[in-house]
């Protein structure tokens, strides 16, 4: 069921959290649209036994309020907040498509609390230098994040008119994006936990209204506000080689800019390999843990 938390302006935000109680911390940042319901496969924590997973809904997901004109950074002090309710003072973070850039924003911003960090199928900043932006992205993406960027009016009846037809159909949106999935992504969102975590994220995400997704757009084609290359903790960045809603380019332009980024590029994998690459993020973080004496 979740519980709520006040954010240091006195928002409330949605939380959960399962695993172990006594476990390494592990924040999981979900992706857009997205809800804490949809951050790991359901047997995730049965695998990893000394792990303590939390999670929340982005402002204007969910049961989060909404918090107009977000930026990523802003990602950095929620957390916290949801980390302090919870008790938990060191924490890695791990970030899925569009959790990604909200965990490099803990990373940044959190350094004396974050002990490493996983962004997993990013994008860059909207302004990356020598970057081409929308080379390679998919015309759902590229729809978007241009009518962010021209017309945030339009983006908002768009993104208004698509939940309002997932709250009908939660099926409704993994339907459209099928016509948009690589080869290698068709059998993973077909894959029945997949696809039910993804059903339910969905009807999560946009039950009360569209503002999360909104709002999570509207912030990736804006200044994040702060500077990827400012991130001091250890990072990894993984990214399917046949992913085309977030394209390799863009992680490769955050490997060439975090200091001591460990880059993973996975062949034969799309945007959905990020489901199954959490097992593998989460020994990568248990390794720097251990080279770091058991954490802060």
């Amino acid at each position: 069921m979740g519980r709520h938390v006040r954010s240091d302006d006195g928002r409330l935000l949605l939380a959960e959290e399962w695993g172990n109680p006594s476990g390494t911390p592990v924040l999981l940042l979900h992706g857009t649209p997205g809800s804490r319901l949809g951050t790991a496969l359901p047997d995730l924590a049965d695998h990893h036994p000394d792990t303590r997973f939390f999670a929340y809904d982005r402002p204007g997901y969910g049961g989060s309020d909404r918090l107009p004109g977000r930026r990523v950074a802003d990602a950095a002090r929620d957390a916290a907040a949801v980390a302090d309710a919870l008790g938990v003072e060191h924490f890695a973070v791990v970030g899925r498509s569009g959790g990604a850039p909200h965990a490099l924003a803990c990373a940044a911003l959190l350094p004396d609390r974050v002990r490493a960090a996983a962004a997993l199928v990013s994008i860059a900043p909207r302004d990356a230098a020598g970057l081409d932006w929308f080379a390679g992205m998919t015309p759902f993406n590229v729809h978007e994040f241009g009518l962010a960027a021209e017309s945030p009016e339009l983006l908002d009846a768009d993104l208004a008119a698509r939940s309002a037809a997932i709250r009908r159909d939660p099926e409704r949106l993994v339907e459209d994006l099928r016509a948009e999935l690589s080869d290698h992504d068709l059998p993973i969102v077909s894959d029945p936990a997949v696809r039910a975590t993804l059903l339910r994220t969905y009807r999560e995400a946009v039950g009360t209204s569209h503002h999360g997704w909104t709002d999570d757009t509207l912030a990736f084609t804006h200044p994040w506000g702060f500077d990827v290359s400012a991130v001091a903790v250890p990072v990894l960045l993984w990214h399917g080689l046949d992913d085309a809603f977030s394209p390799p380019a863009h992680t490769r332009w955050l490997a060439d800019r975090i200091p001591g980024a460990t880059l993973v590029l996975k062949p034969n994998a799309g945007h959905f390999a990020a489901q199954y690459a959490l097992p593998a993020v989460l020994e990568w973080l248990r390794d720097q843990d251990a080279q770091e004496g058991g954490g802060r």
